[in-house]
């Protein structure tokens, strides 16, 4: 008899290769086809609300591997907590105004801003923006993220540029809104100011220069030491060291440290005497070759408040600015003046600085900017008019030179900021421009904000607190053509903007009826008819051509998307962004809200870092290190790259490469296999069959129910902790040592070898089928078209209900545990003692006295009766643990005893080649072999079987 016919051996329909490329596809599909989602929705609408808002992507080019990242992450929390029970809508969103969708169409059509109207670009703009939305929208659903894709957020859209304008509205009748002229960042290639988020900061190498500014007059009180000195104060100069040479032609001041100590020095050829910090002193001198000089005298920075200095380039004396000063160079004092570096005299500039600036407004000092909107030198510097002030560098080194005022000159490395879209290097520049106000009130209350909220990970606090400690008024003008428009006028006459709450609601007015494009077409007169000037009362009115900062329209989608959809709700719950966006998102988003609400926006941020390749190396085409995620779900499936994200600590920056990629679809291979084999063991189960309860499981069963509840605990924590790689970390470790290495191996003789209906079979088949429900359901927010594939072979065996495991619920946790202390305590015992067995068993088969494990017979010598007793009436249970044919207990009383084998009571192991024949169907070594005669090849419990089959079959 070919008694292979008799075994129950394993069968399914869930296929071994995975073939996710083109197997996801199709369940995408199907899942668009049912309104998956929708269903979702309606089923949690009852729910409690959990809202996870989407920081807005730029509607620019094709997801790259950091978006997928980012989303990915986002869509494993909306996931878990819908199954959970919450009701966690997912609405994305895009970001579709701004400099890198400008920046890229204007590359598309090799134009520049001065080639094309500005409606006409816009209308361009606009398509684009939409072209891209639809692009990323399906590149996002591949990578299986759910959420409400048919109604998105845009921030190009009619009803969100009305928000938009409301909320600029509401900021200027709160009084945070201001025009006013101070240095920005401002990118003389894209012709624009840039936020802070927009500017990456480069090493860079420049000129830098030692400058004398000769005295002319004496300080407003001069100590009674140096009346001789100052008699003759254009022998005097100050040191100065600058980095920025072309910022020289805006000086007003020089700037001393008030507590410091400055030394006047005297040396053989110097045209000056010159002042410099005595801390700096032999530095300079060194500099300047001049060995050692002569120190005339020493005086505190203080006392040199209000000396005036030649400044090296003076203005046409018809200019308004050197009207108000700009010839002369006064001396103030900040304890902001570094002893660090350069002379401690610091060249103040407040047109081209912020803390140059600060300075200026405290000492009242006129605001010089004589640079255009293309970086060059303007006719109030006719010397220099029209060059670029990186190229004006060299010639207004040569000046110096030729004035005698070049003390030295030197070639330094340092970091410099540039503008994140074009990588040019910005300069600082003050342009009249649109601010809202960060004074120190508010920005307490910004901390205050901040500090309510939970930062994940805890480092984010103090990130975003640093930042907000320093934030500086927020520069909201752009002088770019795609954007939302500042919806405000200035009187021609008068050169004033018209800060009027009326007049904004009339223009928002306008532009609700007729569109916000109706900006750029209709006149000032058209769009607020009521307008006039609250100095002159004309009506000679023009539109301020200046757009909003994108980072504004992302920054206010908290209103105009999380108050303004019925199932959203403010505030969110979490935001949930990479770790730039504290300067960024993060930062903008709470700065309107504060200022509207007094609230965070947000409950929680969580932040991820960035990704890297294998080596840790930022990813660049030009060192051919990048991974797209479209070649990933291409070659091995968006589950891949899911479970690629799920595996990563997020925290810090996460690397991926091929080498990473094939160890995760390793990872995904093992989890599959377990999938596929507990299901082909189930394929004649009938889940809830009567008279199985907990208590009647076998020690076996026992252990394995109750480290898959365990298992369930510590993946809900990870879960809730937004841990994911200690979830796959778990879940992992769960199917290969806990399942795959131990107790799918124990139990193959049950499953194979008892009578198909027999009650050890079917208690082995309950555990394996609770922990498939469990299994499916904790790896559905991760592996979304895997655990699917296993629901259908679920729903065809009518095991469940449910149309997809992404509607159905968490697993319960179990009311009463299947185990207790004692039996944790047992099984421990058991686990040490196999780990000596298993040794044992190989020392043995590499010696040959065995080959399979079946083959031997083990004696635990054992010392202590209690674990005499232990092992005796565990037998059975530790021959099936131990996979072997027979199990025997020998005690033998022997002092320290726990030394021969590591575990107290254990003496050692004696493997033996079991006697007994070997059965031909479950391969065991039994004396019950032969005992039937119509099997003699057979034990008894395989005769027993093997004569029911034959039974059946006649």
């Amino acid at each position: 008899m070919d008694y292979k016919t008799t075994l129950n051996l394993p069968k399914t329909s869930f296929p071994m290769k995975a073939d996710l490329p083109k197997r996801e596809p199709q369940y995408l599909a199907r899942w668009r086809d049912q309104d998956l989602h929708g269903h979702i929705r309606k089923a949690r609408a009852s729910g409690a609300p959990f809202i996870l808002h989407d920081g807005p992507p730029y509607a620019n080019g094709d997801i790259h591997i950091g978006h997928a990242l980012n989303k990915i992450l986002k869509d494993l929390i909306v996931r878990y907590k819908t199954m959970q029970g919450f009701n966690a809508p997912y609405v994305p969103g895009w970001d579709c105004h701004g400099m890198p969708i400008e920046h890229q169409l204007f590359k598309e059509l090799k134009l520049t801003k001065h080639q094309i109207a500005q409606t006409e670009f816009r209308r361009k703009a606009r398509a684009y923006a939409q072209r891209y939305v639809d692009v990323q929208r399906s590149q996002f659903q591949r990578l299986g993220v759910a959420g409400d894709w048919d109604r998105p957020y845009l921030t190009m859209a009619p009803e969100y540029e009305l928000a938009i304008l409301r909320v600029f509205r509401e900021l200027v009748e709160a009084g945070y809104i201001y025009h006013g002229k101070k240095p920005v960042y401002w990118c003389a290639s894209c012709e624009t100011a840039l936020a802070e988020a927009e500017v990456e900061y480069e090493d860079r190498h420049d000129t830098s220069i030692y400058v004398a500014f000769p005295v002319v007059e004496p300080p407003t009180v001069v100590p009674s030491g140096w009346r001789d000195v100052f008699q003759q104060p254009k022998r005097l100069a100050m040191a100065v060291w600058t980095t920025t040479p072309w910022t020289l032609p805006a000086n007003v001041a020089l700037c001393v440290h008030p507590q410091a100590k400055y030394v006047l020095l005297r040396a053989a050829g110097w045209d000056h005497d010159l002042f410099v910090a005595e801390a700096l002193a032999s530095r300079l001198a060194g500099v300047l070759h001049a060995g050692l000089p002569t120190t005339i005298g020493a005086i505190a920075g203080k006392e040199l408040a209000g000396m005036r200095c030649a400044a090296p380039f003076g203005l046409p004396a018809a200019t308004p600015a050197a009207q108000a000063g700009g010839r002369a160079s006064v001396v103030v004092t900040d304890e902001s003046v570094s002893m660090e570096e350069g002379t401690g005299i610091v060249h103040i500039a407040p047109g081209h600085g912020q803390e140059d600036y600060l300075i200026g407004q405290r000492y009242q000092l006129p605001v010089l900017s004589p640079v255009d909107h293309q970086g060059r030198l303007t006719t109030e510097v006719p010397e220099f008019a029209g060059q670029p002030v990186w190229e004006a560098n060299e010639h207004i080194i040569q000046r110096l030179a030729a004035d005698r005022r070049l003390l030295a000159q030197e070639i330094i490395s340092h970091s410099y900021p540039h503008c994140w879209r074009c990588k040019q290097p910005v300069i600082f520049r003050a342009t009249p421009q649109w601010f809202l106000k960060v004074d120190p009130s508010f920005r307490e209350r910004l901390l205050k904000a901040a500090r309510q909220v939970t930062w994940i990970p805890s480092v984010g606090l103090h990130r975003i607190t640093g930042m907000l400690e320093h934030r500086p008024d927020w520069c909201l003008s752009r002088q770019r053509y795609w954007g939302t428009p500042i919806p405000m006028l200035h009187c021609v006459p008068c050169e004033q903007p018209l800060l009027d709450v009326a007049v904004i609601q009339q223009i928002e007015a306008a532009l609700a009826r007729q569109g916000v494009e109706a900006w750029f077409t209709e006149s000032a007169q058209a769009l607020a008819p009521d307008a006039r000037c609250p100095t002159c009362s004309g009506a000679a009115l023009r539109k301020e051509t200046d757009i909003l900062d994108v980072w504004f329209d992302s920054g206010v989608s908290h209103e105009a998307v999380l108050k303004a959809r019925p199932e959203l709700s403010w505030p969110a719950e979490l935001y949930l962004e990479g770790s730039d966006q504290h300067r960024g998102w993060f930062q903008v988003s709470l700065i309107p809200s504060v200022a509207l609400t007094g609230q965070p926006p947000y409950r929680s941020v969580l932040t991820h870092g960035f990704v890297v390749d294998g080596e840790g190396r930022k990813m660049s085409k030009s060192l051919g290190n990048v991974v797209a995620p479209q070649d990933v779900m291409q070659r091995y499936g968006a589950d891949i790259l899911r479970l690629w994200v799920a595996s990563c600590d997020y925290r810090d920056d996460v690397r991926i490469s091929e080498e990473i990629l094939r160890q995760v679809a390793e990872t995904y291979r093992k989890l599959r296999n377990t999938f596929r084999y507990v299901l082909a063991n189930l394929y004649d189960f009938a889940p809830g069959e009567p008279g199985l309860t907990a208590a009647d499981l076998p020690e076996l069963d026992r252990w394995a129910l109750g480290r898959a509840h365990e298992v369930l605990q510590d993946v809900t924590r990870a879960y809730d902790a937004y841990q994911f790689h200690d979830v796959v970390r778990a879940v992992y470790q769960f199917c290969v040592v806990d399942l795959s290495a131990f107790y799918l191996d124990a139990l193959k003789d049950r499953l194979y070898t008892d009578a198909p209906t027999g009650a050890k079979r079917r208690c082995a088949q309950q555990v394996l089928y609770d922990i498939l429900q469990l299994l499916v359901k904790i790896l559905a927010p991760i592996l979304v078209v895997t655990t699917e594939e296993v629901w259908d072979v679920m729903r065809e065996a009518g095991w469940v209900r449910e149309p997809s495991v992404h509607a159905a619920t968490w697993p319960a946790a179990p009311t009463s545990s299947v185990t207790d202390e004692a039996f944790r305590s047992r099984w421990a015992t058991f686990f040490a003692i196999r780990d000596v067995v298993m040794k044992a068993l190989e020392d043995e088969r590499s010696r040959g006295t065995i080959g399979s494990p079946l083959e031997a017979r083990l004696t635990l010598i054992v010392s202590d009766a209690e674990l005499q007793r232990l092992c005796e009436t565990h037998r059975e249970t530790l021959a099936e643990a131990f996979v072997v044919s027979e199990v025997r207990v020998e005690l033998t009383p022997y002092e320290r005893a726990s030394l021969a084998t590591g575990v107290p009571g254990l003496l050692r192991v004696r493997v033996e080649r079991a006697a007994a024949a070997k059965c031909a169907r479950c391969w065991k070594h039994l004396a019950s072999v032969g005992d039937d005669a119509a099997h003699p090849e057979l034990c008894a419990r395989c005769a027993a079987v093997v004569g029911r089959v034959s039974t059946r079959q006649r």
